[in-house]
């Protein structure tokens, strides 16, 4: 059930908060142009990062991240975990209240966290709170929360740009369609979402931070054709924009109306080979694999030289990230290893990709053409959405048609479970989570697990550096690059740039 307001009503709305607030209200509408349409305004039950991403306009979570992806507080004052690991008590910012007027209280975050933790409400972010035993309401600032078994990044889940609060009242009134009414306590409040067009936010005058937000709305546009996107800052239909085609960057540049930033990231590409299949089972083949493409003409080729080669299975960013000399370009070795692999004429097989954009084609062609070189054909299919979730996402082994895929992971819980347990762990087979290689080491399984028992960072450092030297060395993946992101924006517009994840921190953006 779709709920939008009419476009007459909407016109009428914006007809009156501009007569109500004079000129300094055009002034202050940011159009924000991105790459694609808005799944739901519900964040617990969205997958991609760019829906959560808007939706921290209105929404926010007891914690978050810094533009260097460090824990900050939000909602929440302060935390204290149990020697046991499994009871965290956290206390809770006073005096704020929803946007419908209901207040941010303890007892809103139980009723928040019981329905992420709970499996029959079959919510697409549940894997990040089903750790979750109980949550208890000490008093109105003060929450208790615990855990079935120690996992020691829990605090950097809360942190994650899905876990929000939602106003209880909204959700007792809205129930299953809360994603077409979110009432949280962000800085601004939703007016409308178009679905094919905008998703409008306005200034919430009982923001519980003084002095902010500084701008009286944004909008937010899915352009999903890259050149339309760029065209429109140099218009100036939109005030920022992303993320910016690498081909236009040079013509961006030029516009001296425009700032163009490059930020680095924690988008990890890679072509994931599925082990369970041959010719993928033998190491060397998957050995010869990384070594048949030139990672730096890659970057060069596809990402216009924003990105770098892939240092390991995580990117350097992320918390407890061990690096690595990338795999070196030697297509004489990878001939050399597939002969030894009993492949001494190649292989045949596919390559698929779970985005179809300018980039991803250039990538694919590129890979198919190095690994031509080297004996091994591939026929590339590059899918929607619709298509990744039907042939991708939603078999298991046994059905999979998966062989080759490429794709991309942003880790927005900024610490290395999330990061390592959803790809490599050999519970994370779809259709469970996204281990696309079907990879299974038990060791790294162990490593993984001992990791979240412990809190102790030397301990948990030692056991990722460990689950990251054996990933890197049974190469489940041709390891690619670590991308940069694109953005640019109006020279007026401060304030507002795209965090390490893809998702925005606009906490402080205003227009001149």
């Amino acid at each position: 059930m779709k709920h939008t307001f009419k476009r007459k009503a909407l016109a009428a709305v914006v007809l009156l908060a501009a007569v109500g607030a004079g000129p300094a209200w055009a002034a202050k509408d940011a159009v924000i142009a991105v790459a694609s349409n808005f799944t739901t305004l519900d964040p617990y039950d969205a997958n991609d990062t760019l829906s959560q991403a808007v939706a921290k306009s209105f929404y926010q979570g007891l914690f978050g991240f810094d533009k260097d992806m460090k824990l900050v507080n939000v909602l929440a004052d302060s935390y204290e975990v149990s020697p046991d690991g499994l009871t965290y008590t956290v206390k809770l910012h006073p005096g704020v209240k929803f946007h419908d007027g209901t207040d941010f209280n303890a007892e809103a975050v139980k009723v928040n966290l019981d329905r992420a933790s709970n499996p029959d409400n079959h919510l697409k972010r549940y894997n990040l709170f089903k750790m979750i035993d109980k949550t208890e309401v000490v008093d109105a600032t003060t929450v208790k929360i615990v855990l079935k078994a120690p996992f020691s990044a829990f605090i950097n889940n809360l942190a994650h740009p899905a876990a929000v609060i939602i106003s209880p009242a909204a959700l007792k009134q809205y129930g299953k369609e809360i994603g077409f009414h979110p009432v949280g306590t962000g800085p601004y409040q939703f007016v409308t979402w178009n679905q094919t067009d905008f998703v409008k936010v306005t200034k919430f005058d009982g923001y519980w931070k003084p002095g902010l937000p500084k701008l009286d709305s944004i909008t937010w546009r899915p352009i999903v054709d890259n050149n339309t996107r760029a065209a429109m800052l140099q218009t100036g239909e939109a005030t920022f924009a992303f993320p910016i085609p690498y081909e236009q960057a040079k013509v961006l540049e030029g516009n001296t109306k425009l700032d163009l930033v490059a930020a680095p990231s924690i988008l990890q590409r890679y072509i994931s080979l599925n082990v369970t299949q041959k010719p993928f089972d033998n190491l060397k083949v998957r050995q010869a694999l990384n070594y048949a493409i030139n990672k730096d003409a890659l970057i060069k080729v596809a990402f216009s030289g924003y990105a770098v080669p892939a240092e390991g299975p995580v990117p350097p960013a992320i918390d407890f990230a061990t690096r690595y000399k990338p795999w070196p370009y030697d297509p004489a070795k990878a001939r050399e290893l597939l002969k030894e692999a009993g492949y001494p004429n190649g292989f045949t097989t596919t390559l698929w990709s779970s985005h179809n954009h300018s980039t991803a084609q250039k990538v694919l062609q590129f890979a198919q053409q190095q690994l031509a070189q080297v004996g091994v054909k591939v026929t590339v299919t590059a899918m929607d959405a619709g298509q990744r979730a039907a042939q991708v996402e939603s078999v298991g082994v046994k059905d999979t048609g998966v062989r080759m895929f490429y794709t991309g992971w942003s880790a927005s819980t900024g610490e290395a479970d999330w990061a390592l347990s959803p790809l490599f762990s050999t519970q994370a087979a779809p259709p469970k989570q996204f281990n696309t290689a079907f990879y299974s080491n038990p060791q790294v399984d162990q490593d993984l697990t001992s990791a979240l028992a412990t809190t102790d960072r030397a301990e948990k450092q030692k056991l990722y550096k460990d689950a990251q030297d054996r990933i890197w060395a049974d190469a489940p993946w041709i390891f690619l690059a670590t991308e940069r992101l694109l953005s640019a924006n109006n020279k007026q517009l401060s304030g507002f740039y795209v965090m390490p994840d893809t998702s925005f921190n606009f906490d402080n953006a205003d227009l001149k």
